[in-house]
């Protein structure tokens, strides 16, 4: 056989007999690791980086969020990216465009100063404000409060360049000329909005077991669904997993995610994830609201997304 396997090796195959399990398991066998970003570790080094390096010299002043399971990846799961993106009081970035669809979770802004551009028309960023960059479409963030503003950013990089299929170009004349709108652009979700969904479903129905009281976002990228479930005080989630890998930013309170046999204690403004098929449970001690991604959508148009509570 070794023989065999080198003569093999010279003609650029190899026997599938050796490899079916590793190919084709009989689960999901994810590389992805239940882990958490904590912000208040994050921010001082993110703060650091507004005074080493201009959002100009940077193109995007960004800490990416890389999993540990996914040693040298830039990925948070196994198809997405995020990162935690910096523009300083008085900055504006440069106007620039990519295939990768991206979405902004704001985490901190004050006053209505902050913003991001898409194809010219602004949206104000608020904190618990959901943004979406759609493919191809030119845009930049600008700063004009007297305060940092934070969000995390996330985009389907890893499930562009699975195809190959990255392009990317600055704006030809360096910034997009902004034309006002009407103050509520279709990219952007208001917090607001959405809390008030979530809080209305918890007066007029019982809690799901799995997620407290959920609602999805409209469909703005194709790839990536976005989520905010808001969780009673004492709640004490039913075991669930799904195939897609979810990031989840707590955008209220704070709780504890048992994912397997990893415990997650998280708090306002963390970050972590849940990988793929592996059984989560929430539990909180006080009401709390969390905001999550995932690429079900992408899962689902290929026919391969699956859920189990059992």
């Amino acid at each position: 056989m070794d023989g065999f396997r080198e003569r093999l090796k010279k003609q650029n195959a190899a026997p599938l007999w050796e490899e079916l399990t590793r190919l084709i398991p009989p689960a999901p066998a994810t590389r992805v690791a239940p882990a958490i970003w904590r912000y208040s570790e994050l921010r001082p080094l993110l703060l650091e980086a507004g005074r080493l390096i201009t959002a100009r010299q940077a193109e995007r002043r960004v800490l990416m969020l890389q999993n540990p399971g996914l040693k040298g990846a830039s990925q948070i799961t196994q198809s997405l990216y995020a990162g935690l993106q910096l523009v300083m009081p008085g900055e504006v970035t440069g106007t620039h465009r990519h295939t990768a669809s991206a979405l902004r979770f704001i985490i901190e802004s004050k006053g209505d100063g902050a913003y991001t551009a898409v194809n010219g028309e602004r949206a104000a960023m608020h904190p618990g404000d959901f943004i979406v960059t759609p493919s191809w479409t030119y845009h930049d963030h600008g700063n004009l409060t007297d305060s940092p503003v934070v969000w995390m950013d996330g985009l389907d990089v890893p499930i562009v360049n699975l195809f190959d299929t990255s392009f990317s170009e600055p704006h030809p004349d360096g910034s997009q000329q902004v034309v006002q709108g009407d103050g509520a652009p279709a990219f952007r979700f208001a917090y607001s909005r959405a809390r008030e969904t979530v809080e209305r479903l918890s007066r007029k129905s019982a809690a799901d077991p799995r997620h407290g009281f959920k609602t999805q976002y409209p469909p703005a990228i194709p790839a990536i669904a976005a989520f905010l479930k808001l969780l009673p005080a004492g709640f004490r989630g039913k075991p669930h997993r799904a195939t897609d890998a979810t990031v989840c930013c707590a955008t209220e309170g704070s709780g504890r995610t048992r994912i397997g046999e990893t415990v997650i204690e998280w708090r306002e403004h963390d970050i972590f994830t849940i990988p793929s098929w592996q059984f989560a449970q929430h539990e909180t001690d006080v009401e709390a609201v969390l905001f999550s991604f995932s690429d079900r959508p992408a899962q689902q148009a290929l026919g391969l997304w699956r859920e189990d509570d059992s």
